[in-house]
């Protein structure tokens, strides 16, 4: 977020669907009042300190970014920005605000240490460490447990004590509940079901498989064009596709990707095709009806996209699986 500081008489920032990972540089623009920051990669959720010059700003849209999932997410943004009236769409109460204010300092810790996770995380991702390492305060602890563990294992064997059938019958005690432990955390922990949507009702982006991907919008048919760059020779019994009006699901190889549509679609109408030569995935999905076709010189834009092989291609139809709600 660069050269905007300038903008003295801004007053609506919409930054949607970017690759934006810290809010800065918006001191500047005095005369801010929305700001619309949906889907990007925010994971420093205290860079939204740097909004409280921005004392005009009302509206604040955080929703879809990594940090909108932290545990106390709401309360630490609300009790930060006290000229907010709306965040993630919903009104702010007075009493919300009073509630977020006394808890913050306790809210705040919390969140810090799941900023520090996601930095990690993403430090790792910038790497290509796909590794079971964990953070520098991670670490420290798991040292210190270490170290009180040996002490504790060597007061026991160095403290004399009488030679009696039931110090002996201790020390097998102390023994087998040793073994028990090293068995215990050899054992494979059962890994997490991935979170797609929140107890909220809020759907999440996720691309478990990091396939590359393209979504266009075709004003002139009024749709909305997802081309998914799936494994060439992957056979199409092993993908899933499901249709929601707000989201797409598509399990590869019992991976998931899904994304949240900007507009709603018909799913009844919407066409899965298969590319026989790159192997591509094209979902064909009409708007919903009621919806606003926008006006656009060109024939399609994109709204988001990753790197993909463009170029005419010949796609085959296969079974869809959809849900109307």
């Amino acid at each position: 977020m660069e050269n905007l500081g300038r903008l003295k008489k801004l007053e609506y920032l919409n930054l949607a669907l970017n690759n934006i990972e810290v809010i800065e540089n918006l001191e500047g623009c005095e005369s801010l009042q929305k700001l619309d920051l949906t889907v990007n990669f925010i994971g420093r959720l205290s860079s939204v300190e740097s909004l409280r010059h921005n004392v005009h700003l009302r509206e604040l849209f955080l929703v879809g970014n990594p940090c909108s999932d932290y545990d106390g997410y709401r309360s630490y943004v609300v009790a930060t920005l006290v000229q907010l009236q709306c965040l993630d769409g919903n009104e702010i109460s007075r009493s919300e605000r009073i509630r977020a204010c006394q808890c913050l300092e306790e809210v705040r810790r919390r969140v810090m240490e799941q900023e520090e996770q996601q930095v990690w995380r993403r430090e790792k991702e910038k790497r290509g460490d796909t590794g079971d390492s964990v953070c520098p305060r991670q670490q420290e602890a798991q040292q210190e447990a270490q170290q009180e563990e040996q002490q504790e294992e060597q007061e026991f064997w160095n403290t004399p004590c009488s030679f009696t059938p039931e110090s002996r019958l201790e020390a097998h005690r102390h023994l087998e509940e040793k073994r028990r432990a090293m068995e215990k955390s050899k054992e494979k922990k059962p890994k997490p079901q991935r979170t797609l949507i929140t107890e909220d009702g809020r759907v999440l982006n996720v691309n478990e498989a990091k396939l590359e991907f393209s979504l266009t919008e075709d004003e002139d048919n009024n749709q909305l064009l997802l081309d998914l760059t799936v494994y060439r020779h992957m056979d199409t019994s092993l993908l899933d596709v499901d249709i929601q009006p707000t989201y797409t699901r598509v399990s590869v190889k019992g991976k998931v990707f899904q994304l949240v549509l900007p507009v709603e679609v018909k799913p009844d109408s919407s066409v899965a095709q298969r590319s026989q030569t790159t192997g591509h995935l094209l979902l064909t999905m009409p708007r919903a009806e009621g919806e606003i076709r926008g006006t656009c010189h060109s024939k399609s834009r994109p709204i988001t996209s990753s790197r993909l092989t463009q170029g005419p291609d010949r796609y085959r139809c296969f079974r869809l699986r959809f849900f109307t709600v």
